[in-house]
């Protein structure tokens, strides 16, 4: 399976209006190649790099989407109306939504990651990452991977 974006290419630097300094709005997403069986997808945002990629301490949370319709295969710039039957977790803020980069300090890491599952999780409300991730133990197909960079412009 494979996942891309059209704002950037994997390691390099997400565009701004992707972040807290931006238009804070989530930037398109493509997939390919999803294993037959696949029931439905959960995309996971998160930076390892809290409070500092140097001295990383946490995760941050940043976007958390799960049964995602098996026959999407994208998530345009911005999205407000996601995919008929998609639902929403709970980030690090402790809302739903997308919520971009916006690193207290350097250059961090963001890991887009989506997961290819063989059931629906229909028994979940608002999630966060580590429930969601309890719930797919033993359902994952497949898992793709798209990593962005960004550092604060000062």
């Amino acid at each position: 399976m494979l996942l891309t974006s059209t704002a950037f290419n994997p390691m390099e630097e997400i565009p701004q209006r992707y972040t807290c300094q931006g238009e804070d709005i989530s930037p398109p997403l493509f997939w390919q190649d999803a294993p037959a069986g696949t029931q439905s997808f959960a995309l996971i945002l998160h930076d390892p790099d809290i409070p500092d990629a140097q001295n990383p301490k946490r995760i941050w949370v940043h976007w958390v989407l799960f049964n995602l319709p098996a026959q999407v295969d994208q998530l345009s710039e911005g999205i407000k109306q996601l995919p008929v039957g998609t639902r929403q977790g709970l980030n690090d803020w402790k809302r739903t939504g997308y919520g971009g980069p916006c690193p207290p300090k350097g250059r961090h890491r963001y890991y887009f990651r989506l997961y290819a599952l063989d059931t629906m999780l229909d028994q979940l409300q608002q999630p966060t990452k580590a429930v969601l991730e309890k719930a797919m133990e033993g359902h994952i197909l497949a898992m793709a991977e798209l990593v962005g960079t960004y550092q604060k412009v000062s």
